[in-house]
């Protein structure tokens, strides 16, 4: 290990050690260590979680950098090579970049390849004022496979949108992916889905909002503010160009089907954050946008039955006694399926993947809840994974400072008062031997 290594390390556990002694340790207790962490305040270089193109657009769960740039920091070593099999928003290659490693991306959802090429692009300049009026100008059109398009626009919107979108998907070079994210925060404005909430939702406030946007000049605004957004994308490709990214090798996967993998060549460590127990349906929350982007229906639709609430899930042996504890707390059998079809989805692909992986896994998850029973996913794993040939070294405990996932009061499907994750576990694996 060389010396800026070991000075990282060390600051590293005197970081953990101060949190220990504001009485964490009382909570947090047992072997192996569970360590109480504020991830984003350990990488000073890095100063927020929105930072550069780590936040260019919203994603369901997503890794805040600051996790993945600790893990490097700490535990990688030079010509190492990182792997993340729920690779989501991408944020696992994007940060890996900042550090100078190698990776392989897979997500089941498309959207990756537009979020990860826009967010890793080098310094870009455009002109806006000419750009804008190209679009104006430009006669290609372009519309959705999309049999309920209808019902998620008005029509007055829809010339301009198949105008826009039509020269976004005519472009063959470096200017495309300066536009299809902006294009795509505004289409969703512009469309009756509620953009505040992780999923695709026609909500009573976004059909005022529609209501209101018809009564102004929205033409204007609708090139106003994809004006705006090209700008913003434009300062955070400079800001992430400030980090200095090394280049890397790198692959990328979409719309793989994770659980039916295996891995071709072997990786130094996986870093991921699977899908969360209650929250599992991102095909679904990205439709709008993957219709605009050119996928046809029949296409997501299969995509879609990929998901863990709507697949078939084989049994395995799940090597863990707090699996089978908290089963019994369930009394409602569909929760139970849901339950077991989670467990036994995530837990067949970590073993299959983990025989690719020469040196350690890092796997990020929240205690969600089943009803009002908080479920220890973080020790599930751990427990199953051991079977396989891995030490579980520590769990590192993350606090939640913001929910940017929808809220309310009362929990709809519960009836209770709603009670969100106060944390986040981020498990740390090693290859035994």
């Amino acid at each position: 290990m060389d010396e800026g290594k070991k000075r990282y390390r060390q600051l590293s556990l005197n970081f953990e050690e101060e949190g220990r002694k504001e009485g964490a340790s009382k909570i947090f207790t047992g072997s192996p260590q569970k360590i109480p962490i504020l991830f984003r305040s350990t990488i000073p270089e890095i100063p927020t979680t929105t930072y550069g193109t780590f936040s260019i657009y919203k994603y369901p769960a997503k890794f805040i950098p600051q996790i993945i740039a600790y893990i490097l920091k700490g535990y990688a070593n030079p010509g190492m090579k990182v792997f993340d099999p729920f690779a989501g928003y991408g944020t696992v290659g994007v940060v890996s970049r900042v550090y100078g490693y190698d990776y392989e991306l897979w997500d089941l959802n498309p959207i990756i390849n537009v979020i990860h090429d826009t967010a890793t692009m080098r310094k870009a300049e455009i002109n806006i004022t000419k750009l804008m009026q190209n679009i104006k100008n430009s006669k290609e059109e372009f519309a959705p496979k999309w049999s309920n398009l209808e019902y998620w626009f008005p029509e007055e919107f829809l010339p301009i949108l198949s105008k826009a979108w039509g020269f976004a998907h005519s472009l063959n070079d470096e200017s495309k992916y300066l536009l299809l994210v902006p294009l795509l925060k505004v289409t969703k404005y512009f469309s009756y889905s509620d953009e505040k909430v992780h999923k695709l939702y026609r909500s009573k406030f976004s059909r005022k909002k529609i209501e209101e946007l018809l009564k102004t000049d929205w033409k204007s605004k609708f090139y106003t503010m994809l004006s705006n957004e090209i700008r913003t994308l434009l300062r955070k490709i400079r800001e992430y160009n400030h980090l200095n990214p090394k280049p890397v090798e790198y692959r990328i996967k979409s719309g793989i089907d994770t659980l039916e993998t295996k891995l071709e060549n072997e990786v130094n460590m996986i870093i991921t954050s699977p899908p969360y127990l209650q929250a599992q349906e991102y095909i679904r929350s990205t439709k709008l946008e993957l219709f605009w982007l050119g996928y046809d229906e029949q296409y997501i639709r299969q995509l879609s039955k990929k998901e863990i609430p709507y697949r078939p899930v084989s049994k395995i042996k799940i090597f863990s006694q707090k699996y089978y504890e908290f089963r019994e707390k369930i009394n409602e059998n569909h929760l139970k399926d849901l339950y077991d079809k989670y467990f036994n989805a995530i837990l067949k692909a970590f073993s299959t993947l983990c025989e690719g992986v020469k040196d350690y896994m890092f796997i990020f998850v929240g205690p969600a809840k089943i009803r009002t029973t908080p479920i220890p996913i973080d020790e599930i794993v751990a427990e199953h994974l051991k079977e396989f040939g891995w030490t579980h070294e520590a769990t590192f405990i993350d606090k939640i400072v913001s929910h940017i996932m929808f809220e309310s009061e009362i929990n709809p499907a519960s009836g209770e008062k709603d009670s969100r994750m106060k944390t986040e576990h981020l498990i740390f694996l090693r290859k035994s031997g």
